[in-house]
């Protein structure tokens, strides 16, 4: 039965260059697309940049520019490093269209038609010079805790400590650099926390996670049990100047992320629909039968298993099938770091004259279809395309085809060999099913050990027969020209074992082997006798370990100091060594990376921080904190003693939903006053870095943990 499939990778944002970490992401959707193509189903994948925000406005300002200009160049660069490594979108569109300004007015109108859009005054910091209100990476100044310069709105990279914008010392705007000023504005909210989205969401989250038990579980941590409210409504606007849709009826209010990048799934598809033909609501409309998945990174589940599905329900269209959420990537068991030269973009790899199926074959050999992180390992990476690729799969064809070429006019053998194939060969034919079953649940590193193990089999049938032996025996030219020709059929069928994975490697076999392209039930047959294959090539040359050196040297030499984009006043003025570690820290927030590590500390160091696991007892609002939520902590009875801490998790936490609630804290913290009260200690969360979800997670014990355990 042919499927309807409609496929989706989150859309990468027009400020920066595509590195190997959004690799993991693309390539891992190619593939299963791939796949299902092979297999004959109606498959179509879409993908556009997400165009709008302050950072595009303000870099194209910097550079002269319109913010258009700037989007229209990036989007060249981003088509430019998919398809160098051979990802196949059926269209690559833009946010900045008028099909996601159609959906996302669309969808808005309805959602606020059913009383769930809610508009509520907020308090920010606005600077004068600019006319602007500042969102937090905008602000800078002194941290309120340890007094480093040039720090963030939200958090400081000296110390580490998390706060409210207005916390800071001595605030400024990182982009005039004059003194911000509070000011009250109107913003537009998504009423999540509403009983109708809750209720609908209690139903759909486990249908549309339930191939990832991981997600199942943390999105359940997200809802809380059946009475609990733990959602929270989320802003879905900003205020001009802003690059991106004014909301209808609303001058100088702008669609945030949340109400137009995602949306543009819906744009692209739709600019793909007039471009084929297709029927959108075949696709999009709420009573469709195709298959809707998107492909993320686990940063982003919250939006996308929540907030996405209760939008689109809610007015009116089809809500996902299955949301598949991937892991990071490390490089070297460590985040990518610029300083050691692993922070690689595309563009680099394939300008070092790098392989783009080398790092596919690798990656996939890592993915799994869990939320798991995978490591670029530099060596094993070298080691295992050398071994799989070349030394397994292309050695098949090079042993087999100079003999078919040079002693039998390049024909096979003219007998029907599918008998004497499964008797030499078990198991080739009947793996295709399995191994379509792996590739279906994204279980590529287990496919590709098949095919690898597949791959051996093969091997040891060479090594039994030494086709090179045959060729040197008068009367053996039978035996020689049979092995040869199930050799070949066996690296044909291989092949495409290995087609989604390696489709440029797959398409020169398909030339060599003299075939149309091969499709996934091409594997249950033998090619016909006496079929003419053409001249052998060599298919993949090994990795030089060299070659990977240069380009970790290349990255490492592209780190040029960089120069600050935002005024800073002189009284701000930060030492220099302190500068340059902050202008490090801005570059690599600018380009979107995963962070660098810290160095390193020693053990005796770890010790001296106190962790414990702490009940939240009480928690509730902070009077005139626009981030803060006071926290009563438990450490048990041993204690017998509470802690009052104040922590910058009101834009992600209900307070009532938090109490009884496990958490980690630092109990040794010195404690720190505040403006809203004395702080006895932190509590530990994990935030992202670029602002574009929601960013901020509480850390949680695994159950048995009790209040008062030492972490170590």
């Amino acid at each position: 039965m042919t499927r309807k499939i409609l496929v989706t990778s989150a859309l990468p944002y027009a400020n920066g260059a595509i590195h190997l970490g959004h690799l993991v992401e693309y390539i891992q959707t190619d593939i299963w697309t791939r796949f299902q193509k092979m297999r004959g189903h109606e498959c179509w994948y879409v993908c556009a940049d997400d165009t709008h925000g302050t950072p595009i406005m303000l870099r194209a300002e910097k550079e002269g520019i319109t913010p258009e200009q700037l989007i229209a160049r990036v989007h060249a660069e981003h088509s430019r490093d998919f398809a160098g490594f051979h990802v196949a979108f059926d269209n690559y569109h833009t946010t900045h269209s008028d099909e996601t300004r159609h959906y996302s007015e669309d969808i808005y109108g309805k959602l606020k038609a059913a009383g769930l859009i809610e508009v509520r005054s907020i308090e920010q910091f606005y600077d004068p010079v600019k006319a602007m209100f500042l969102p937090d990476r905008f602000i800078k100044g002194e941290c309120p805790k340890c007094g480093a310069r040039d720090q963030y709105g939200d958090a400081c990279e000296s110390c580490g400590a998390a706060y409210a914008p207005t916390e800071l010392k001595n605030p400024y705007s990182a982009v005039s650099g004059a003194k911000p000023e509070l000011r009250s504005s109107d913003h537009y909210f998504f009423k999540l926390s509403d009983p109708r989205c809750q209720e609908f969401l209690r139903r759909a989250t486990r249908a549309v996670c339930e191939n990832q038990p991981e997600a199942i579980n943390k999105l359940q941590e997200w809802l809380g049990e059946p009475g609990e409210n733990r959602l929270t409504d989320w802003d879905i606007s900003r205020d001009a100047p802003y690059f991106g849709f004014e909301i209808p009826g609303a001058p100088g209010k702008f669609f945030y992320v949340w109400l137009d990048a995602p949306i543009g799934y819906m744009g692209s598809f739709k600019n793909l629909c007039a471009k084929k033909g297709l029927d959108f609501d075949a696709f999009w409309g709420k009573g469709s039968t195709a298959e809707l998945y998107h492909f993320i990174g686990k940063d982003i589940l919250y939006f996308h298993a929540l907030f996405w599905p209760a939008e689109l329900e809610h007015a009116g269209y089809r809500i996902p099938t299955s949301v598949f959420a991937h892991g990071f990537l490390t490089v070297d068991g460590a985040k990518m770091s610029k300083s050691r030269g692993t922070f690689i973009t595309a563009e680099s790899y394939l300008a070092q004259g790098l392989n783009p199926e080398w790092l596919r074959y690798y990656f996939a050999a890592k993915l799994n279809g869990t939320m798991e992180d995978i490591d670029l390992n530099l060596d094993d990476f070298v080691s295992r395309v050398n071994s799989d690729l070349v030394g397994k799969y292309i050695n098949i064809a090079s042993r087999a085809a100079g003999f078919i070429v040079k002693r039998f006019d390049g024909k096979l053998d003219a007998r029907h060999l599918i008998e004497i194939f499964r008797a030499e060969l078990p198991g080739l034919i009947e793996a295709g099913e399995d191994i379509a079953a792996h590739y279906e649940a994204r279980d590529y590193a287990r496919a590709l050990r098949r095919v690898m193990a597949l791959a051996d089999q093969i091997n040891q049938y060479v090594d039994k027969n030494q086709p090179w032996q045959l060729a040197k025996q008068e009367g053996q030219d039978a035996r020689l020209h049979e092995v040869c020709s199930l050799l070949i059929n066996a690296f044909r069928i291989l092949t495409i074992y290995l087609k989604p994975v390696l489709p440029r490697l797959a398409h020169r076999a398909e030339e060599f082997l003299n075939v149309a392209p091969l499709h996934w039930a091409d594997a249950v047959h033998l090619l016909p006798p006496a079929r003419l294959i053409n001249p052998y090539e060599h298919l993949m040359q090994r990795i030089d370990p060299k070659q990977v050196e240069a380009l970790v040297a290349a990255n490492r030499e592209s780190l040029a100091p960089a120069v600050s984009s935002a005024p800073t006043p002189a009284s701000a003025q930060p030492s220099p060594q302190r500068k340059a570690q902050h202008q490090k820290a801005t570059e690599d927030k600018t380009q979107g990376q995963a962070e660098p590590a810290a160095q390193h500390i020693s053990i005796d160091d770890f010790a001296k921080v106190d962790l414990r696991v702490a009940r939240i007892a009480e928690a509730k609002h902070v009077e005139g904190a626009d981030k803060l939520i006071q926290l009563t902590l438990d450490l048990g009875e041993g204690e017998n003693i509470t802690r009052n801490v104040f922590a910058g998790i009101k834009s992600a936490y209900d307070p009532a939903q938090l109490v009884g609630r496990l958490t980690v804290m630092v109990a040794n913290l010195a404690p720190r006053k505040m403006k809203f009260g004395m702080s006895e200690g932190m509590v530990l969360a994990a935030s992202d870095a670029d602002g574009k979800s929601p960013g901020i997670y509480l850390l949680s014990p695994d159950s048995g943990a009790q209040p008062g355990m030492r972490v170590k």
